[in-house]
């Protein structure tokens, strides 16, 4: 039988950790598979997608930018959380249907909570950018009761449509204006390696505020760097990461990963 396997899949695709994350809990648990990276632009996606229904060793993959959404439009069914998003991070077959699924959502929820818990402010957000990530965020802010949330992205036109999907009463503005609010979600790839920085003002937020990152990279992103030194609170995309990632192993493998052991996960060399 054919070594089963799942990987991710984006355009670019060679800065991913999730073959490091993955490759680390398949061993922990002494599972014979394998989680790899490919290449896939939009246009090749449904060709892609074509060639794994039939492929009785694929198990799945993670889908990053920019075919979040296409990931939803060309599956047979999507779940609540991906249907709500709008998009999709995850694809798999289940009884011989494509699926899609977001473990976004329930990453960006976990970690949310985890500031609230810390006691931040959470009384008004800043998301900046319009695309599967960002739709990802609205979803897990709903859930939480968050409504005060203004989108901020390059065209304002999208991020309006963004909001008006969404039911968002605070009007959108451009990337360029201040941040006003209590918190900070940055759902764009700028700031990452090979990405323009991110250049935000940030000496309007209050204190008690806090940034959360999606990007990661080899170091720390300037926009966490500017949160410290503005003593606020800080996620980064490494946690988002390995939060969504949990979720989608115990979806393509069947177990759940050793989070007992995240510690190591950085410790051993990144694929």
């Amino acid at each position: 039988m054919t070594r089963p396997y799942a990987e991710v899949i984006g355009d670019p695709v060679d800065h991913s950790l999730s073959p490091a994350i993955h490759s680390f809990w398949l061993k922990a648990l002494d599972i014979d598979a394998s989680y790899g990276r490919r290449r896939v632009s939009r246009a090749d996606l449904p060709g892609y997608l074509a060639e794994k229904r039939i492929d009785p060793a694929w198990r799945g993959a993670n889908v990053t930018m920019p075919l979040k959404l296409d990931a939803v439009s060309l599956a047979d069914s999507a779940s609540d959380r991906a249907v709500a998003a709008g998009a999709a991070n995850l694809l798999m077959m289940r009884e011989g249907r494509l699926a899609a699924a977001n473990t976004d959502v329930g990453a960006i929820d976990v970690l949310l909570v985890k500031l609230h818990e810390a006691k931040v402010r959470m009384g008004s957000v800043t998301l900046l950018g319009n695309g599967g990530a960002a739709r990802a965020a609205l979803v897990a802010l709903k859930l939480l009761g968050i409504t005060n949330v203004r989108v901020q992205a390059r065209h304002v036109a999208e991020a309006r449509k963004l909001a008006v999907e969404f039911g968002l009463m605070t009007a959108p503005a451009l990337f360029t204006e201040p941040i006003v609010s209590d918190g900070l979600i940055n759902a764009t790839p700028l700031g990452m390696p090979g990405r323009d920085c991110l250049n935000c003002d940030l000496q309007h937020m209050p204190a008690g505020g806090w940034v959360f990152d999606m990007t990661y990279g080899p170091n720390e992103s300037p926009l966490i760097t500017a949160a410290r030194q503005a003593g606020l609170h800080a996620v980064d995309g490494l946690q988002m990461l390995v939060e969504q990632a949990a979720s989608s192993f115990e979806l393509f493998f069947g177990q759940k990963p050793p989070r007992d052991r995240d510690g190591e996960l950085w410790q051993v060399p990144h694929q």
